[in-house]
């Protein structure tokens, strides 16, 4: 009993010091000091802990696999590998890799020589191309300097490669791989050398883009280089940036993810977050699209996929989302069907044949409006008319609203289509709204929609004015445009580039249009 007792506590004590984080600084005065951690591509505080005679102790258990550092006073600090198993280091400053000295962890005694060794041949190459750019490919030096740097990359790569090879289940290699470029073969030639597909190189890297990427690992999503290359992948130098494309792959890459890890976590608020603040126009299409799949959308037991959301945050995301779909580029919006100023017509813009119609909201009373309508009638009477672009106006016209709407309407001699939800409509909607719209998809006999008599939540309209342009199929083209980049679009759109300009730009009223 007593021998077995000996063992128990024996597994005990080497527990308690199993997984622990041991640093030693020397030369460091006592201090806080603070574990960091990646998530992509950001630093944030892991742990802290007061640091006694340079030596500091964290609970590795707390901390999950990936790159971590130790921030010392002064913005210093120092990285290493952690993927649970005891660390201990010890160096001293100011090069902190340079003087490391590893007393315990597999992973850092292959992770530290790698990163002395990178930065070695970096500051080699870096001096190489410094000489290099000071001189011209027909100077006598320049192809002795392009070899020197070709035979220093090939020693990074054997290194690297080296390295994977000898430590195959290592999260080092792991790390190391994922920061290794694809090789690119040879394109297919015929008989003649010639080739046989000139974007052979640039399809089979897009398409191996992740062949070195363990996507399964959530590691690999604790350290820069996984963020650096999914920014990299949806840029611009990858992909062309048009909203559809986007979606397209964005899809693509996340359903192939484990639903439940940081990969997936990571990669889908990435690109939520990304096209969300997007200052492209369309791009909200990508942004909205991403809360519907992976935000917006339960399953059977009610949960949202995105399991790192708060339960009280999904209000604030997915609260109108339908209506926000209806208005992203490339949709053809929900029909407005309303009525003129005699409050007797009805007019609707899907009828309208036109070859772009322009959706123009806007309130009488509101001080922006009052600047920009003018403009828009000006361009309607003198450009957009005999070219076949009409203006479908959706003013405020309900109560005291009703009166102010048709006197501006009148007095500023509009002469494009103005249509609103009326007095006499809003007070029927109220009453017995079945009179005006359709009980069930295919009604007969019905003058109007919900989503018409609805038209701000359909439409998503909070704020006035708004412009939406749209082609002849009735497909949103543009949105949210001054009145300078509304003439602009339009003039080349009907290949009037060179056509005399109206309006200049207008910061203030470019600023205020193109909030979302």
């Amino acid at each position: 009993m007593k021998s077995i007792f000996f063992i128990i506590s024996l597994f005990c004590l080497l527990d308690i010091n199993a997984q622990k984080i041991r640093l030693k600084v020397e030369d460091q005065k006592d201090t806080t000091v603070f574990l960091i951690k990646y998530f992509g591509s950001k630093l944030f505080y892991a742990d802290t802990a007061q640091m006694k005679n340079g030596e500091v102790i964290f609970e590795g258990t707390k901390q999950k696999p990936g790159i971590i550092g130790l921030f010392l006073p002064g913005q210093r600090y120092f990285e290493f590998v952690y993927n649970n198993e005891e660390v201990q280091l010890e160096t001293k400053g100011p090069d902190f890799m340079g003087n490391m000295v590893i007393k315990k962890s597999e992973e850092n005694k292959v992770f530290i020589p790698y990163v002395k060794f990178i930065s070695s041949k970096k500051g080699e190459i870096a001096k190489l191309n410094e000489q290099r750019a000071k001189l011209t490919p027909e100077d006598a030096p320049y192809k002795s300097l392009v070899k020197q740097i070709e035979v220093l990359n090939k020693e990074v790569d054997d290194y690297q490669s080296l390295l994977i090879a000898n430590n195959p289940n290592r999260l080092v290699s792991k790390i190391v791989k994922m920061s290794m470029e694809v090789v690119v073969p040879e394109p297919p030639k015929d008989a003649n050398g010639q080739i046989l597909d000139s974007s052979f190189s640039y399809k089979y890297y897009f398409a191996h883009y992740w062949d070195n990427v363990d996507l399964t690992s959530d590691a690999l999503v604790n350290n820069p280089i996984f963020a650096n290359k999914l920014e990299f992948y949806f840029g611009k130098q990858m992909m062309i940036q048009h909203w559809d494309t986007i979606i397209k792959y964005a899809f693509q890459f996340c359903d192939a993810l484990n639903p439940k890890s940081k990969m997936y976590e990571y990669s889908v608020g990435w690109i939520a977050s990304t096209y969300g603040k997007s200052e492209i126009m369309g791009m909200d299409k990508v942004y909205y699209s991403m809360l519907k799949r992976y935000f917006c959308t339960k399953d059977a037991s009610g949960k949202s996929p995105a399991f790192w959301v708060a339960e009280d945050k999904f209000e604030d995301l997915c609260e109108n989302l339908d209506n926000k779909m209806n208005t992203v580029m490339g949709i053809k919006p929900p029909n407005l069907i309303m009525r003129d100023t005699s409050d007797t017509k009805w007019l609707d813009f899907y009828s309208l044949t036109s070859e772009y119609t322009i959706l123009y909201f806007w309130d009488p009373e509101c001080g922006h409006c009052k600047k920009v309508t003018p403009k828009i009638q000006t361009l309607y009477a003198e450009k957009w008319k005999a070219r076949n672009i009409e203006v479908f106006a959706i003013g405020k016209g309900v109560g005291k609203d009703f009166e102010s709407w048709k006197k501006y309407i009148n007095e500023s001699k509009l002469t494009f289509i103005n249509v609103a939800v009326t007095n006499s409509i809003y007070e029927i909607a109220k009453t017995t709204p079945e009179k005006l719209v359709p009980i069930y998809p295919g009604e007969k006999g019905k003058p109007t929609t919900l989503q018409s008599l609805n038209y701000q939540q359909t439409y998503d309209i909070y704020s006035t004015p708004k412009v939406f342009v749209l082609d002849k199929d009735k497909k949103i083209i543009a949105k949210n445009l001054s009145v300078s980049q509304l003439e602009d679009l339009l003039d080349k759109l009907q290949d009037q580039a060179t056509a005399p300009k109206l309006f200049p730009p207008d910061p203030e009223e470019d600023e205020h249009m193109q909030k979302d």
